[in-house]
């Protein structure tokens, strides 16, 4: 591939909200599994999160104790519908995701949480008879334009899964594959010890690198394999209930970490545990059955004063 997506670091977003001048650009690459899009000519209005960023007395305050006030956004869906044959699993999403804060995404199983993930970086492409309806602008560019290479996309958005899945590879190939396969190798040993400190394991294993990362404990090798997404520097995030597959002490170590990469990166997580989109997140947008999106808020609102009942209903739970 000659042509490639433009390339942005982090001093190319102006100070104070986060946004770019102007949208990233991507490359043109035909794709027979591009799956169907319309765009429907009369959007529903956008969910964006309420005001109110804590619940007076209570101790839900969200992932960080910046000021939820005045971000940027770094991801819109407009009136996104996603279908698998004649199954809606996406109903009319339209969400507003800020730069450089925890999403959490919650709701019962079937809800489409983990469609609307996958739709982030076109993950869905790869399954047969999938429609797309709508835009999902990611940096002002829809990812879903005839020009989007959604390879190129993938660069600029990681992504963890539910289950560990380091290669077979050395603790230093996993970390420093992406960085190769992108042809930056230019001090690949810094570049792996950075990605692994940010990850919080290089205390752990800078004296093993040559080793094996299926050699690693599990709550290690999902750590790893967060070292390996952020190693090409991505804008975005996505993490599949990333804590699932571990022990309480690995998933405490997890969520630590996920409230310290929002620091540098955009989080989206995917959870079915409750207490732990309340711990990590500083916004939470609730799914319910049929794909809809119900309510998207700071996360203490979610928890504690929601101006959906269903919502309350669910949280509380009473349903799910």
């Amino acid at each position: 591939m000659t042509d490639r997506f433009e390339t942005h670091s982090r001093a190319d977003l102006p100070a104070g909200n986060g946004r770019r001048d102007t949208p990233i650009q991507m490359t043109d690459t035909p794709d027979d599994r591009r799956p169907t899009q319309r765009v429907e000519e009369t959007p529903r209005p956008t969910v964006q999160p309420t005001d109110n960023a804590t619940a007076e007395g209570t101790g839900v305050t969200g992932a960080s104790d910046r000021s939820l006030a005045d971000e940027g956004t770094l991801i819109e869906a407009r009136d996104l519908s996603v279908y698998y044959g004649d199954d809606q699993a996406l109903r009319d999403v339209s969400i507003e995701i800020p730069e450089n804060r925890v999403t959490a995404i919650i709701g019962p199983s079937g809800c489409g949480k983990s469609t609307f993930l996958r739709c982030l970086n076109r993950m869905n492409d790869l399954i047969d008879d999938v429609t797309v309806e709508g835009e999902l602008l990611f940096a002002g560019k829809n990812v879903y334009d005839d020009d989007v290479d959604p390879v190129v996309l993938r660069r600029h958005v990681g992504m963890v899964f539910q289950q560990p899945n380091p290669f077979p590879k050395s603790i230093y190939e996993n970390v420093a594959y992406g960085l190769r396969v992108q042809g930056r190798t230019d001090d690949l040993d810094a570049k792996v010890e950075q990605a692994l400190r940010r990850a919080a394991l290089w205390d752990e294993v800078n004296d093993r690198l040559d080793e094996s990362g299926l050699e690693l404990s599990g709550g290690q090798q999902q750590r790893l394999c967060i070292a390996r997404a952020i190693a090409v520097d991505p804008e975005l995030l996505l993490m599949d209930e990333p804590a699932s597959a571990l022990d309480p002490i690995a998933t405490a170590g997890i969520e630590d970490l996920i409230r310290d990469l929002s620091e540098e990166y955009t989080v989206v997580i995917v959870t079915h545990n409750m207490q732990q989109a309340a711990r990590v997140s500083d916004y939470t947008a609730v799914f319910l059955t049929g794909g809809e999106l119900v309510e998207f808020a700071p996360t203490a609102t979610i928890f504690e004063n929601p101006d959906d009942q269903r919502v309350d209903d669910y949280v509380s739970g009473k349903f799910g």
